[in-house]
């Protein structure tokens, strides 16, 4: 059989790695020829996984039998739209793929089914003063139709919006913003899956990010399970299902972001898509559920074995996890840890590194500059935050002046 997987970078891999290992001949399209993801395929394709027609002319040319992508979002409604094209099977329709990628579409599903979401208004570059009457700052600009945190600003004025909208339009196919009221809260994810129009949760994880106004909304860490999974797990639960069931969600996975503050839960952002913080590995790590599996064989129209979804209780799970998401300040990479040493070390599952010797790292402006990542196990809070701290001590990426440009944003 043939699959068409969006995107060839770190988040695709084991999708492209696991393909192989279940026989399948894998093709990937990404619109950077040197993407790590082709050099382990079968195919590799230089299309966008945003370019829907690029993406019809490569599963026309291979005649494929599956097309899906894992931890991105917008490439969602290009999966949908070139399977239903091609009949072959998708999770979602074509609407409700809109529907979650693009949040002029999400915010309206969410106010005509009254889904609890922060105060908000769409504008353009040509935007009144008096449409933004309704709004009280400080308010979080963002693209309708972007991913990675590009384009996200917390602003104060209208002022500073006059200055930042062409940076967030930048980052979208649309021609208006989303504003939202900030609200000071926290971020939690819920990861599950959608089994003929039943909802099941596995994980519920605090999202840590960074704290600074520059560099909100990025994530640093995932951290299993949410603080505040028991006092808020029955809102949690009814929230999500309402979800489903509003955006017409009947089969797959789920990955919504939620904030938590002193007005109980609001809804980020819903996707139908394995997280970006490599749940594919996390998942299976701490439930024995294989979601990535999952996610191969509907794709391929296979029967999903949701044998253990079904017997699965999130509630039960004393599991301790953390994913670290680290980051590092700008310079050219001279020299890296040794990973073997760093995977050998208690408590590690597994690290990488997104970048290698000779490569520049970028100064953090969204997501696309972590510098990689670690998943971390331990058998109690202190031992789980010893792990990391342990594991930040021994982790560097040195410059040419030999300083280690790792930094650890949140002691645990």
């Amino acid at each position: 059989m043939k699959l068409l997987i969006l995107g060839g970078g770190n988040n695709q891999i084991n999708a492209i790695k696991r393909s192989k290992e279940k026989g399948i001949t894998t093709i990937v399209s990404d619109y950077y020829e040197d993407a790590p993801g082709k050099e382990i395929s079968d195919y590799g394709e230089l299309v966008s996984t945003f370019d829907v027609e690029g993406n019809m002319k490569v599963a026309k040319k291979y005649d494929i039998d599956g097309i899906m992508t894992i931890g991105t979002d917008q490439p969602i409604y290009t999966v949908a739209k070139v399977a239903n094209e091609l009949k072959i099977p998708s999770f979602l329709s074509v609407d409700t793929a809109k529907a979650v990628t693009n949040k002029r579409v999400m915010k309206k599903v969410f106010d005509d089914n009254n889904i609890p979401t922060v105060n908000y208004v769409l504008i353009n570059r040509n935007f009144k003063e008096s449409e933004l009457k309704n709004i009280k700052f400080p308010v979080v600009i963002k693209p309708v139709d972007s991913q990675g945190q590009r384009g996200i600003f917390k602003l104060n004025s209208i002022d500073e919006i006059r200055e930042k909208i062409e940076d967030t339009l930048s980052f979208s196919r649309e021609d208006v913003v989303l504003v939202e009221e900030y609200y000071k809260s926290e971020e939690i994810t819920v990861s599950g899956w959608v089994h003929e129009g039943n909802t099941h949760i596995i994980l519920v994880t605090d999202r840590v990010t960074f704290t600074s106004n520059k560099h909100i909304g990025i994530c640093l860490a995932h951290d299993f399970p949410s603080k505040f999974l028991y006092e808020y797990h029955e809102d949690i639960y009814d929230i999500t299902r309402q979800i489903v069931e509003a955006f017409k969600i009947k089969e797959g996975p789920i990955y919504f972001q939620m904030l938590i503050g002193n007005e109980g839960i609001k809804v980020n952002e819903v996707a139908c898509r394995i997280g970006g913080a490599y749940e594919d590995q996390l998942i299976p790590l701490l439930t024995g559920i294989d979601i990535l599996d999952m996610v191969i064989d509907y794709s391929l129209g296979k029967k999903v074995d949701c044998t253990k979804l079904q017997k699965y209780d999130l509630l039960k799970n004393n599991k301790k996890a953390s994913v670290q998401l680290f980051f590092a300040r700008p310079g050219k990479i001279k020299d890296l840890s040794d990973l073997t040493e760093i995977n050998n070390l208690p408590g590690i599952v597994e690290a990488k590194f997104n970048f290698k010797v000779g490569d520049e790292l970028k100064k953090i402006v969204n997501a696309t500059a972590r510098a990689g990542y670690m998943i971390i196990v331990g058998k109690d809070n202190e031992t789980l935050a010893n792990n990391i701290n342990r594991a930040f001590k021994h982790l560097k990426i040195y410059d040419e002046e030999g300083n280690n440009l790792v930094t650890q944003y949140k002691i645990y």
